[in-house]
C-alpha cells in the first residue's frame, strides 16, 4: 500500500472521509499487516480470525469487533517489541520516535515519513477551518514562532505546520521525561528549574524578536505572560489543559486565539475546540480511530455520546497497525464544527 494512493482514493478532504472508506482501507490495512508484519503474522497463526467476521456493520460494530476478537496489543509488548510491529521489507522512510515520557516510561513507534505529510495535511485543514489561521498568517504576515517540545515528531510537525504559512519557526527542545510527575508533586518552581536552558532561551529570543505564535505546554505559557499583547496565537498541548487554565490564560491573553492540540507519538496531533467547559479532540479518520469503551457482559462497547470509558484506540497504516487501550478515561463527543464523525473528550490519565 501506498501513501499516494490512499491519499487519492479515501484522503482528499481530510475533514470529510466516510466511514465506508474508513471500514474498506482498514481491512486493506489488517490483510496486509496480517502478511507481512511479524507480531500480526504471530496472531494470524495463533487466532486466525475471520476478516469477514470482523468487518461487518457499522464502523462503530467493526471497532467493537476488532476489539472482542483478541486483536488488543498488550502495552508492555509493545514497548519492548516495537520491531516486530514493522512489516518485513517495507518499502518507506521510517523514522523511530520516542514518546514524551511526561507521565510514564518512554515508549517507540515508528512513522513513515509519508505520514508526516499526511499528518500535516489534516492539521493544517482543521486549523484554519476550525480557527481561521489561514485568514491571519500569509507571506505578509508571517508567522513568527516559538515551539517547545520534545525532539522527533513534535518538531517535524510543527515545523511543516509554521512552514507552510510562511513561517518561521525557533524550535526550544526540552527534556521531558518525568516532567508531569515533578509539576504535579513539587510545582511550578520546580518544573521550571528542571528546563532552565529552555528558560532560557526563550527569554533570550522573546527579547529579539516579535514572536507572534507559540506552542507550549500549559504550565510553560508563564514564560509568554509579559510579551502577551505581541502573541496572536497559543497552540497548547500536554498537562494541564481543562476550562480553569484556559479561563486563567485567556483573561491574560486577552486578544489571543488559543488552540488545545492531543499529541501522542505514535499518531502526531490532534485539533481540539473549547465546547462549554470541554475540550473535544477529532481523529485524524482513516489513520486514526478513538471511541471511549467498557467491558460489557459479551465483550468490550463504546460508550453513548457524553458518556466516559477508556480511551481505546486503532492505529492503522501502510507502516503499523496497533489496537490497543490507552491508561486514560475520556468522554465520548459528537461530531463538531466541519468534523464529522464523534471525537472525545476531557482526558484524564493515570501516573504510570
Amino acid at each position: 500500500m501506498k501513501y499516494e494512493e490512499i491519499v487519492d482514493e479515501v484522503y482528499n478532504d481530510p475533514l470529510r472521509v466516510k466511514d465506508t472508506d474508513s471500514i474498506d482501507y482498514l481491512r486493506e490495512i489488517f490483510e496486509f499487516h496480517l502478511r507481512w508484519t511479524p507480531y500480526w503474522r504471530g496472531v494470524s497463526r495463533e487466532l486466525k480470525p475471520n476478516l469477514d467476521e470482523i468487518f461487518q456493520g457499522t464502523l462503530e460494530e467493526v471497532f467493537e469487533n476488532i476489539f472482542n476478537s483478541g486483536l488488543i496489543v498488550d502495552e508492555d509488548y509493545l514497548r519492548n517489541n516495537w520491531l516486530d510491529f514493522v512489516p518485513e521489507r517495507y518499502p518507506g522512510r521510517i523514522r523511530f520516535y520516542q514518546s514524551s515520557g511526561t507521565t510514564r516510561e518512554r515508549a517507540i513507534g515508528h512513522w513513515d515519513r509519508d505520514y508526516l505529510m499526511v499528518s500535516h495535511r489534516y492539521l493544517r485543514k482543521a486549523l484554519d477551518e476550525v480557527y481561521g489561521l489561514d485568514e491571519v498568517y500569509n507571506e505578509e504576515h508571517m508567522m513568527r514562532t516559538i515551539a517547545h517540545g520534545p525532539y522527533g515528531w513534535f518538531q517535524e510537525e510543527i515545523s511543516e505546520l509554521v512552514w507552510s504559512y510562511s513561517g518561521i519557526l525557533y524550535f526550544i527542545g526540552m527534556e521531558t521525561d518525568g516532567l508531569k510527575r515533578v509539576y504535579e508533586t513539587q510545582g511550578l518552581e520546580a518544573a521550571l528549574k528542571l528546563l532552565e536552558p529552555l528558560v532560557k532561551y526563550t527569554n533570550r529570543v522573546m527579547e529579539k524578536d516579535r514572536i507572534n505564535t507559540v506552542r507550549s505546554a500549559p504550565p510553560l505559557m508563564v514564560l509568554f505572560e509579559p510579551y502577551s499583547e505581541n502573541i496572536e496565537t497559543a497552540i497548547i498541548s500536554g498537562v494541564g489543559i481543562d476550562n480553569a487554565f484556559f479561563e486563567a490564560l485567556s483573561e491574560k491573553f486577552e486578544d489571543t486565539k488559543l488552540i488545545p492540540l492531543y499529541g501522542y507519538y505514535l499518531f502526531g496531533d490532534l485539533v481540539g475546540v473549547h465546547k462549554g467547559k470541554e475540550f473535544w479532540y477529532y481523529p485524524n479518520r482513516p489513520f486514526t480511530l478513538i471511541f471511549p469503551m467498557k467491558p460489557g457482559v459479551d465483550g468490550y462497547r463504546i460508550v453513548k455520546r457524553r458518556e466516559r470509558g477508556r480511551l481505546a484506540m486503532v492505529i492503522a497504516r501502510p507502516e503499523v497497525l496497533v489496537v490497543k487501550f490507552e491508561n486514560e478515561t475520556v468522554l465520548r463527543t459528537p461530531p463538531h464544527g466541519p468534523f464529522k464523525w464523534d471525537g472525545f473528550g476531557d482526558p484524564e490519565r493515570r501516573l504510570g
